[in-house]
């Protein structure tokens, strides 16, 4: 049987080799939300991977919106013509569609990158900004105070992101993944937890839809129609006080009456509880949220191993799976699933020698090896 993980896939407009997504991935080395050389190099080698997809990390649309100071964003003219330097050499060599996750922190915003602790910048410390959120409520106990956003903010945010898509658009992006998981503002707005308004933003799940709604509904007026958007988003907090696997399989309803084109269902980071985290603990909500909607959707959480990530597919329970730390580890990933599940994957004329069936003595030795023998 062929590899259903290697099975082309189309969303839209945009068809995908194989079923296999570079999920975003922070690192931090931006400079006033710009490209450096380090996303030269580190989007250059994904790009020649052999993955279905690569989606560049969280992308701020605002200054306020990114995560830490070195945090890469879309705001400005200097960002859209780093990035686009970066796209153009990827494009030059690569073999992958490319996506960019557009977000906004919200409360977890103006903190450190994880590598000097990922502590909140506190109001008197170099690069800190006001953060803002649906409610007052800091993330946690040490954590800056966010303003409440009010309907003036609130049209910011949307127009912010507006802009953002247009500028994604002009670099020839191929798709749009909104990130609305992880406790940053569209998922703050989803959840209990972070969202004790009173208005028609707060209270029941309908109304905490609504400006994660207008978000979307906003991006796709002017993301062009071939192209994808999708969202990434929580399929549980958990925790018992916030949003709920049943939440998450009515949010993807509601997204795909309005044209979503894919979810990717992460969870937790609007809370701090013990995640019971081994391979594959996100890819039930996954498969919930994928058989009560019909939604095409990604996989994701410790999914390191290509059998188990053709298991996923091949089952059902997803109909993509998205690697991030395993990627870091393994950049060719794609290239080994490919080899162990008797597929192909896209490989650039220069790295062609490399596959092993142009050198087959190679692994034949390999296997000697694992099984005893001196080769």
């Amino acid at each position: 049987m062929p590899s259903a993980l290697f099975q082309p896939i189309r969303l839209r407009g945009l068809e995908l080799p194989n079923r296999i997504v570079i999920a975003p991935m922070c690192q931090y080395s931006a400079e006033d939300g710009s490209a450096t050389d380090w996303h030269m190099i580190h989007l250059g080698g994904y790009a020649l991977s052999g993955a279905g997809l690569l989606i560049i990390e969280a992308t701020g649309i605002s200054p306020e919106g990114r995560i830490t100071p070195g945090c890469l964003g879309l705001w400005s003219d200097e960002n859209e013509a780093a990035l686009g330097r970066v796209l153009k050499a990827c494009r030059r060599y690569g073999n992958t569609p490319i996506g960019i996750q557009l977000g906004h922190a919200g409360r977890k915003a103006s903190a450190q990158p994880p590598q000097d602790g990922g502590k909140p910048l506190l109001e008197g410390e170099p690069g800190a900004w006001q953060t803002v959120a649906p409610s007052a409520v800091p993330f946690g106990d040490g954590w800056h105070r966010p303003l409440a956003l009010d309907r003036e903010g609130m049209d910011k945010v949307v127009a912010d992101f507006v802009q953002a898509a247009k500028r994604a658009d002009r670099l020839g992006i191929d798709l749009i993944e909104l990130h609305g998981a992880h406790g940053y503002l569209l998922s703050s707005f989803l959840s209990p937890i972070a969202n004790q308004r009173n208005d028609e933003y707060g209270g029941s799940l309908e109304n905490r839809m609504r400006f994660p709604l207008e978000i979307f509904d906003a991006v796709r007026a002017v993301w062009p129609e071939p192209k994808p958007l999708g969202i990434r988003y929580n399929g549980t907090d958990w925790d018992p006080a916030g949003f709920t696997p049943d939440d998450a399989v009515a949010f993807a309803a509601v997204l795909k009456d309005r044209g979503c084109d894919f979810v990717d269902i992460s969870g937790g980071g609007n809370s701090l509880p013990r995640i019971p985290v081994k391979p594959g603990y996100q890819v039930p909500a996954a498969a919930r949220v994928k058989a009560e909607t019909g939604i095409p959707t990604m996989a994701v959480g410790m999914i390191r191993e290509p059998a188990y990530a053709e298991e996923i597919v091949a089952s059902g329970q997803a109909d993509m799976v998205a690697l991030a730390r395993g990627m870091l580890y393994e950049p060719r990933w794609a290239w080994r699933a490919a080899e162990e599940l008797g597929a192909e994957a896209a490989y650039p004329v220069q790295y062609e020698r490399g596959r092993p069936a142009k050198w087959p003595q190679a692994f034949v030795d390999r296997s000697r090896l694992s099984e005893g023998g001196k080769g």
